[in-house]
């Protein structure tokens, strides 16, 4: 019998495996496909690629601005796409050495439970103290009329040596974004459409707003508040009919859909009574228990934010729980990032979320247009947004859209995590110029002293 198994060899079940044998357990991580899961694979580090890719181009489009003569001359996507596999493979390669340094068996299989203790693989049974389900997420394709003669995945995307000509992107999430902002620089006519009415929906309304204009400056169609009814072939192209507060249509090579639903199936999940949400996730307490004693669940499989560092993020709380540990896991302090042409980055609640708790909300604001390095490097567009609780001086959330935001709201991750106040946020020093000094900026601007702004 082992002390933990863990389903899923995924950023979340790869740092489980790891923590638990760290605090001297006998793990097992069981794997039906190969390590990393879609972020390494398929997800967050072959879409860095393609965006670094990108960015290159988009430095080089540039350079005129500083002097610099630059032509393109073409585009090798076979070279970004060896990259990318080159890259998913030596990561592969050293997190199965880490394993095996570790200690930790891996059983090749797919894992469905028999009983809250027994899992059988590959028809073999095994017992454990405790487990954690960490078997991520899916594609899902919505069942819309003729969509299946037009679409392609984020899988076949990052594995094209020829981009389409037009596409149109359904979905307003981060997989969306980055992927509308790859096509858009390569040089694909990009439509985006989606039911919601703005941009990362669960984002502050400002930083949805910024990367709007952003994309539309790109050259990104906007179709927002727009249901996709139905693709119809038209010779080699194909007609999106988007029905919302106005019709339309739109004419594409393409249409990629980028939806996500948690991976809960085949587990034998009611042989063990765990319990799915109405949303067909997996439910955890604040411990990451599922209704099941000694079995956790973590990462994509129980929504909240399905990104890796979420799920690794998870992996250390319920590995250490699993281990007779009781700690609290803060989804509060869990990042939200998207690699778009500015970034965008958040943690903590909205604006319109706190004031909806009744909170005595205050923000604070500074713009990238007047920070000496973003002007400097040409790196303007954004700001940087501090909510707080006026009361108590509570940062109640960040949220950042511009250069570097991805690894900015670290800094505020840290404030919130050690319980800063505003005001402890604005008396810090960062070295200039750095984007970096935007955040203190925006603290003090909430406390109404901001050296660079207009009195107000």
């Amino acid at each position: 019998m082992y002390d933990v198994i863990i389903i899923g060899g995924g950023p979340g079940g790869y740092a489980a495996a790891i923590r638990a044998s760290q605090l001297d357990a006998s793990v097992a991580l069981v794997e039906t496909d190969i390590l990393g899961g879609t972020c390494v694979n398929r997800g967050c580090i072959p879409i860095k690629v393609w965006l670094r890719a990108a960015d290159t181009l988009r430095r080089i489009q540039g350079a005129g601005d500083f002097g610099i003569r630059a032509k393109v001359e073409g585009i090798d996507f076979q070279t970004i796409v060896e990259r990318k596999n080159g890259v998913s493979r030596d990561i592969r390669m050293g997190m199965e050495a880490l394993l095996g340094n570790y200690g930790v068996i891996l059983l090749k299989g797919r894992g469905a439970f028999k009983s809250p203790k027994k899992l059988e693989v590959n028809g073999m049974v095994y017992e454990a103290k405790k487990y954690i389900i960490a078997t991520g997420s899916r594609l899902a394709v919505p069942d819309i009329p003729g969509l299946k003669d037009a679409l392609f995945t984020t899988d076949q995307a990052l594995d094209l040596q020829k981009l389409p000509s037009s596409i149109l992107i359904y979905g307003a999430g981060p997989i969306e974004v980055e992927m509308a902002t790859i096509f858009c620089r390569f040089g694909s006519k990009v439509s985006l459409a989606a039911q919601t009415r703005r941009l990362l929906p669960h984002e502050d309304q400002d930083s949805s707003q910024r990367l709007a204009q952003a994309l539309r400056d790109e050259g990104v169609m906007l179709f927002l508040g727009q249901k996709l009814e139905s693709v119809k072939p038209v010779g080699n192209e194909f007609i999106c009919s988007l029905s919302g507060s106005q019709n339309s249509t739109v004419t594409v090579e393409k249409v990629l859909c980028a939806q996500r639903l948690a991976n809960t199936q085949n587990l034998g999940l009611e042989n063990a009574g765990v319990l799915l949400g109405s949303d067909g996730n997996i439910r955890v307490d604040d411990f990451l228990q599922t209704s099941v004693e000694g079995i956790y669940a973590i990462g994509d499989v129980v929504g909240h934010t399905m990104q890796s560092h979420a799920a690794s993020a998870m992996a250390i709380t319920a590995a250490e729980n699993a281990m007779d540990q009781s700690k609290l896991f803060p989804f509060n302090l869990v990042p939200r990032g998207a690699w778009s042409f500015p970034e965008v980055a958040s943690v903590g609640l909205t604006e319109e979320e706190a004031e909806n708790q009744d909170l005595d909300v205050t923000i604070g604001e500074f713009p990238y247009a007047i920070n000496g390095l973003a002007m400097s490097v040409n790196e303007m567009k954004g700001s940087v947004k501090v909510v707080f609780d006026e009361r108590y001086g509570k940062i109640l959330g960040v949220h950042i859209v511009g250069p570097n935001a991805n690894e900015l709201i670290g800094e505020a991750v840290v404030a919130m995590q050690f319980e800063y106040t505003v005001a402890e946020l604005a008396a810090g020093i960062r070295v200039h110029p750095t984007f970096s000094e935007n955040v203190v900026d925006a603290a003090r601007d909430a406390l109404g002293w901001a050296l660079y702004l207009p009195k107000r």
